[in-house]
């Protein structure tokens, strides 16, 4: 009988045990139930914000990509107005041409001063007038669709006042012609952007060659369209729209006489400084 009283007590300690464990199993099943439940709530909180975060990106992108497309149909339009104004300020024999140079001008800027540039390179090459760029810190390239860019310096001519510079991208560049070719008597004009935006177009002759400048050199053509600060740097056309010299100096007191820096004189400069920075050609 004592026997049997133990058994008893023995299953009874058992069922008690595996009832403890149910309890306890079930408490644990309860609580991660609870736990994946809130996890669950969590993450679905977490995508329904990534979801109207998502619309949000897309409506904003929508609206920048909307804006992009109004504010380049207003600088193309702008370009298009700029373009048929210098058109109708010089003669037939240059209308293709402006369209076609322009947008290889550029405005150079600084911090103290600024000028005219223009795209020598497809790669961003720059030629301006070394003095436009005299005491700046900074050296800024605006573009005919008006964008900015800081534009890197590579090296200068004190004698011929030319200046090499490069600005990132991929662009329509002018072509350096033969000056040895020129001859009194051609027409050609003289575009500057001095302010970043409007254009400027002048149209004269070639009125003399190879004339001496303040460096005595035998370097200069002489025009008889109109120069002013603002078009230093600038290229000089002519109705090949190839680029037979850079606009370097008004004579003072001579109104309606200027002078450009003969395009052999650029092309042998913008050589020398690109061989002892880059250790090769670019024109």
């Amino acid at each position: 009988m004592p026997l049997q009283r133990h058994h008893k007590i023995l299953i009874g300690g058992l069922s008690s045990l595996v009832i403890i464990y149910m309890i306890i199993n079930g408490i644990f099943l309860y609580m991660l139930y609870l736990q994946l439940d809130a996890n669950y709530n969590a993450l679905n909180k977490k995508i329904t914000e990534m979801q109207a975060e998502t619309e949000n990106k897309i409506i904003e992108l929508s609206e920048n990509v909307l804006q992009t497309r109004e504010d380049l149909g207003t600088t193309i339009s702008s370009l298009n107005k700029q373009i048929d104004q210098v058109k109708a300020q010089t003669s037939a024999d240059f209308s293709d041409i402006i369209e076609e140079s322009i947008p290889s001008v550029v405005t150079i800027k600084t911090d103290v001063a600024q000028g005219t540039g223009f795209i020598i390179h497809k790669d961003g090459y720059i030629v301006t007038n070394a003095h436009v760029l005299a005491g700046g810190r900074e050296i800024y390239a605006v573009t005919s669709d008006q964008k900015v860019y800081e534009a890197k310096f590579y090296g200068y001519s004190l004698d011929l006042d030319v200046a090499l510079l490069k600005i990132l991208g991929t662009y329509s560049a002018l072509e350096l012609s033969d000056s040895n070719e020129v001859q009194v008597g051609e027409k050609v004009i003289a575009i500057g952007n001095p302010l970043g935006l409007q254009f400027s177009v002048t149209e004269g002759i070639v009125s003399n060659l190879h004339m001496k400048g303040t460096n005595n050199l035998d370097a200069y053509i002489q025009t008889d369209a109109a120069l002013n600060p603002g078009n230093s740097g600038g290229p000089l056309i002519n109705k090949q729209g190839e680029v037979i010299g850079m606009n370097n100096f008004k004579i003072g007191g001579s109104e309606g006489l200027g002078f450009a820096l003969e395009s052999n004189y650029i092309k042998q400069v913008i050589n020398e400084i690109a061989n002892d920075v880059l250790a090769t050609d670019i024109t």
